[in-house]
């Protein structure tokens, strides 16, 4: 198993193949979009890292052994139901799918047709990174549980959590209240949420139980702009009309 990467990642990859040509193609394809890629040429090694690790897609080369079970095992991964899927095929051996990937790339590759594949993919890809982003922030808030409101401040927020510091004691399990308001916008935030964890720095990390629907699509958006802002310039210009 390897892994290669950029600075910036839009997304990351698993790559199921054990083509050394077809790695090549599509790391260097991906790497085009900010992509980063682990590498992976064995089964049950990829079952686990699927069981494991959040990957926003997932490419198995269909002339693996097992390979439709693997793209039924991604649909099973709690972190990775989600992900978009990619399968490689060889017309001269035809693949009958028992899950459908969304996404199908035939050998022989080439950079041009995998660069096409994946701009075609990347917003599906981008969209299913904005579901685990976890975006720095540093801003005033506070806190309501047992009928009162401590303050705090919020350090980092994602679609299904977030993470305070200069907290109150709070134990693992409590249920509390944490108000907010993002920059650049007016709507006061009131997130009901759960205590994952506390240490003794003051700094905890909550689970988001209910996101009002009009807060939750202004929370996506925000986490969306926020994603956008670092989209390398590289990347930006292969969608810029010409």
């Amino acid at each position: 198993m390897s892994s290669t990467g950029i600075g910036t990642a839009m997304g990351r990859v698993l790559l199921v193949c054990d083509d050394s040509a077809a790695i090549q193609q599509l790391t260097e394809g991906m790497q085009q979009f900010a992509i980063t890629t682990e590498v992976c040429v064995d089964f049950a090694m990829a079952l686990g890292l699927l069981n494991r690790k959040k990957f926003e897609a997932v490419i198995v080369d269909f002339g693996m052994v097992r390979a439709d079970e693997l793209l039924e095992q991604i649909r099973l991964a709690p972190s990775n139901r989600t992900a978009v899927t990619f399968a490689i095929t060889d017309p001269g051996n035809p693949s009958r799918f028992d899950v459908q990937p969304n996404f199908v790339m035939e050998k022989p590759l080439s950079i041009s047709s995998v660069v096409r594949t994946l701009k075609a993919a990347f917003g599906l890809i981008v969209r299913e990174r904005r579901r685990s982003f976890r975006c720095p922030i540093e801003i005033p808030a506070a806190i309501q549980g047992n009928g009162e409101e401590v303050n705090c401040r919020l350090v980092n927020i994602s679609e299904g959590g977030l993470a305070i510091s200069e907290s109150p004691v709070l134990k693992p399990g409590a249920q509390v209240r944490v108000l907010f308001t993002l920059p650049g916008e007016s709507v006061r935030f009131e997130l009901e949420s759960e205590v994952c964890w506390y240490d003794d720095k003051g700094r905890a990390g909550l689970r988001s139980l209910t996101v009002p629907s009009e807060q939750k699509s202004i929370l996506q958006q925000w986490l969306a702009t926020k994603l956008e802002e670092d989209l390398p310039e590289s990347v930006a210009r292969q969608f810029r009309k010409k």
